[in-house]
């Protein structure tokens, strides 16, 4: 018994020894800026915050926070415009990739409860010359486009589209055609914008112009968000904040991207999105029983996250203008929000 319990008691140290060993080792394999970032003690401002971020390599940065019942605050670091020597701006206009889901899912649960459209007709009914080309399309329905349950592949992930991003994003349902599915539809989760490619589509069809014009009239201009646009076409070059990507000399701020706002409407969007105040009766039920209430942006040259943080009942934008290939500035960019988060929960808390 003595001899089977020391043996108990060495197993166990040398599986512990084992683990950190295995732990120490891991890290050689995470960028140290990353671990520095995460383990830095936590400053006290969040300005301190976004001074700290720009140290660790981020080009710009933006940082709105709406804690209820004070006025909206702005942070900023680095640069706007880095070859011009031009800080970063509070009011400039940011690329905001995904974080333009949201307003489309909006838009489908209003079309919804106006019964315009149904979550449960399928991408067969909308475009039947799909059949065949997408595998699925008769047993895919709009619920499960919404949630990314389709199974249509991700055009994005297709390596042929990088070739030549701008001019591809012009046909970009061609590089998610006549490809296997990921899936039957409802049976996994895979993040796809080939889905919302599909669904900005649909609302065109269902309401007969386009969804830009639908999403201006029943979202941007009662929430009076002046400062949201869906193009470079519609506002000043000047106004939009540079982009840049790790490797790449070259600003990206004339690339087409697709929607741009303010980190402030962006803000005020999410705040009417959580609270209700976007929605007219019946709509928000539908939403909750489809989709999410905050999300990321990614696209070359542009970073964004934006949450509603119920335990302190504040809104958090973050913009940055650096990205790079291995995603590592991705997570950074998550390090350094959640700390945002902490130092505001920290301050709410003393």
């Amino acid at each position: 018994m003595y001899m089977k319990s020391v043996d108990k008691k060495r197993i166990k140290q040398i599986l512990r020894i084992a683990f950190i060993i295995a732990s120490i080792c891991s890290l050689w394999f995470v960028p140290w800026i990353l671990v520095k970032a995460w383990i830095l003690p936590l400053p006290h401002t969040v300005q301190e915050q976004v001074h700290e971020a720009i140290g660790h390599g981020f080009d710009g940065m933006i940082v709105y926070v709406d804690e209820a019942g004070k006025p909206p605050v702005f942070y900023t670091g680095g640069w706007k415009d880095r070859e011009n020597k031009i800080p970063s701006d509070p009011k400039a206009l940011f690329k905001i990739a995904s974080i333009s889901k949201l307003y489309v899912a909006v838009s489908i649960a209003k079309l919804v409860k106006d019964e315009r459209l149904s979550l449960d007709e399928t991408l067969a009914d909308y475009f039947p010359e799909l059949v065949g080309r997408i595998e699925n399309a008769e047993k895919i329905t709009l619920r499960l486009m919404v949630q990314h349950r389709s199974g249509i592949p991700n055009f994005t992930n297709n390596p042929a589209y990088w070739e030549n991003e701008q001019e591809n994003g012009k046909k970009a349902l061609e590089f998610a055609l006549d490809l296997p599915a990921s899936f039957e539809p409802d049976k996994g989760y895979e993040y796809s914008n080939t889905n919302y490619l599909l669904l900005r589509e649909i609302i065109d069809k269902v309401v007969g112009y386009s969804h830009e014009q639908y999403i201006k009239k029943k979202i941007l201009v009662p929430l009076d968000l002046n400062n949201t646009f869906f193009s470079l076409d519609e506002v000043d070059i000047a106004d939009v904040m540079s982009g840049y990507y790790v490797g790449v000399d070259a600003d990206l701020k004339a690339n087409e991207n697709g929607m741009l706002a303010t980190a402030e409407d962006v803000g005020l969007f999410l705040r009417a999105l959580n609270d209700g105040s976007v929605f007219d009766e019946g709509e928000k039920e539908i939403y909750s029983s489809i989709y999410v209430y905050k999300h990321g942006g990614l696209v070359p040259g542009y970073q964004s996250l934006a949450e509603y943080h119920k335990d302190i009942d504040a809104i958090v934008v973050q913009f940055v203008n650096t990205t790079d290939f291995d995603g590592y500035d991705w997570n950074l960019s998550e390090i350094v929000y959640s700390r945002i988060v902490k130092i505001l929960r920290r301050k709410k808390n003393f």
